[in-house]
Parts: structure tokens; C-alpha cells; sequence
């Protein structure tokens, strides 16, 4: 009977390098990937020229500027500053309207979504397992599928060009996914806290508000977000529906700065688009901050 004879330590070291080596490199060219065309949109933002032939493969400006940021932070109806035939932009106007429709979707669709995810998840109701299937169907189909019958929907309540209209295409069409998402996450959570706040004298919606919901924070923060970040990055449905300008969104706006072939606003759209960033970037950081401590704060000792 042989013995096992283990390698010489002098080999295991060897490939351990060789192994750390490849793993570095293939995490720098991730990273290099990733990080470049985010690099690209800073360096075309900060270029005084609007054309991108005029940026360079190296992410970095040959003459930084703030020109591009100046075009889109003034008014339509007013000159750029230092210049005397380049009129501003309606950017601040679709920054505020993209802002007040992310905040409505936001707020619209946690108070339905989580609510109705509670109510699936605690109660037993007539025709509950039919809704949650029907559900599960609708989410089954691209939104874009109902388009017209949502541009016909709108027509006949009068909401088209308005931004009430495009925040309840964005809430209803996020309650079947949204749902079901609460109603995964309320399921986790043990029913003997919903019975024990009975029996300390809590009503089902005292017990929902101020217990169930707190213990639900890093979920609804994730569905916040998630809300938030929908119709900024959404183009077809205002397009469809909006249509004087200063109803537009930011994504309707950038695009008609650089549609058509007169158009070469490019590096000011590289511009706007590095703005856009800037909620995303607080929100995500806050975000992050509040689902970690929500995730270290609670839970129930047995």
C-alpha cells in the first residue's frame, strides 16, 4: 500500500501565483470595460467643441470647459453667456418634470404595491389565487404590447400630454412584478409577530403601519428605487404621449438635441446625460446605507 505523497510546497506556491495573476488581470480588464465609456461621457461633457470628432480615444479633454454645462442650464429663451447667436436648452424644465413623475411613480406605486403585497400574503380572500395568476400573465407580455390601447385609454380620460397620465401607465404597469415581489418578501416574515400584536390589543392595520412595514425597509427600499429609476431611463411612452415642450422627459429632450443630421449637440448630450447621474449616484449611496442598517436592526430573538 502506497502513501500519498503531497505535492512540494514549492509547486502549490507557484500556481497559486499564477492563478492570483490571471484573476487580477481578467478583474482589470472587467473594470477597464466598464469604467471606460463612463470615462469617454466625462471627458466629451467637459469638451468646449459640440462635435465628438473633436475628443480624443484618451478619456481626457485637451482644453477643459464647462461650456456644454452652460448650453444646458440656460434658458430657451435666453443667449449663452459669452455668446451672441447660441440660444439655452429646456433641460432644467425636463430635469424638473422627469423629477416630479420619478417622485409620483415612486410614492404611487409603493402605497399600491405594498399594500397589495401584505394583503396576498396575510389574507385569504374569494378569487385571491386567480388575481395572483392573472398577474403573473400580464407580467408575461412586453408593455409595449398595449400601447395603443393605453394611448386610447388616455385619450378618452384626458390624459394625454400630462404627466398624471405617464405616471399611471408607469404605476399600473409595475403592480403585477412589484406585488409579487412584496408578497415574496411579507411571506418571510413569520405570522406569530402579526398574532402577538393582536394579542397585545394592535388592530391589522396598526399591526401592518407600524410594525410590518418597518421590518420590510431594505424591500420597499429596493422597490424605491427601482420606481425612481424607471422613468428616467424610459423613452417609448413619453414620446407617445407627451408633446409640447415643456411637458417633455429628459430622455424625450437628449434625444431631439442630437436627432436628425443638422444636429451635433453631442457632447452637450454627453453633458445632460452625466447629470442624469447625479440622483442616482445620492439615492443609491443613501439607499445602500438605510438597507444595512435595516438588515443589522432587525429581527426577532426566539
Amino acid at each position: 500500500m502506497t502513501s500519498y505523497q503531497p505535492l512540494p510546497r514549492k509547486h502549490s506556491r507557484s500556481s497559486t501565483v499564477v492563478v492570483t495573476s490571471i484573476l487580477y488581470l481578467v478583474l482589470a480588464i472587467t473594470v477597464l470595460i466598464v469604467l471606460y465609456p463612463v470615462a469617454f461621457t466625462i471627458s466629451a461633457a467637459f469638451t468646449e467643441t459640440n462635435s465628438l470628432a473633436a475628443t480624443s480615444i484618451v478619456p481626457w479633454p485637451s482644453k477643459p470647459s464647462l461650456y456644454q454645462f452652460q448650453r444646458l442650464l440656460t434658458p430657451s429663451d435666453q443667449m449663452v453667456p459669452g455668446t451672441n447667436n447660441v440660444r439655452g436648452t429646456n433641460y432644467v424644465v425636463w430635469y424638473r418634470n422627469t423629477l416630479k413623475i420619478a417622485v409620483m411613480n415612486t410614492l404611487l406605486t409603493l402605497a399600491v404595491c405594498v399594500t397589495s403585497g401584505y394583503i396576498f400574503s396575510r389574507f385569504r380572500f374569494k378569487f385571491r389565487k386567480p388575481l395572483m395568476a392573472s398577474m403573473i400573465v400580464l407580467q408575461m407580455f412586453p408593455s409595449f404590447i398595449g400601447m395603443i390601447a393605453t394611448y386610447v385609454i388616455l385619450w378618452r380620460i384626458n390624459g394625454l400630454n400630462s404627466h398624471w397620465g405617464l405616471v399611471l401607465v408607469y404605476a399600473t404597469g409595475s403592480v403585477p412584478y412589484s406585488s409579487w415581489l412584496m408578497k415574496g418578501y411579507f411571506d418571510t416574515v413569520s405570522r406569530n409577530i402579526d398574532e402577538a400584536a393582536r394579542v397585545d390589543g394592535a388592530s391589522p392595520f396598526v399591526t401592518y403601519v407600524r410594525i410590518i412595514i418597518p421590518m420590510a425597509k431594505p424591500m420597499i427600499m429596493f422597490l424605491a428605487l427601482t420606481s425612481f429609476t424607471g422613468p428616467w431611463m424610459d423613452f417609448i411612452f413619453p414620446r407617445l404621449i407627451l408633446r409640447s415642450d415643456d411637458k417633455k422627459t429628459l430622455a424625450v429632450g437628449l434625444f431631439e438635441l442630437i436627432n436628425g443630421r443638422a444636429n451635433d449637440n453631442f457632447t452637450m448630450f454627453a453633458a445632460g446625460a452625466l447629470l442624469v447621474a447625479v440622483p442616482f449616484a445620492i439615492l443609491f449611496m443613501a439607499g445602500q446605507k438605510m438597507m444595512l442598517q435595516s438588515l443589522a436592526g432587525d429581527g426577532v430573538k426566539e
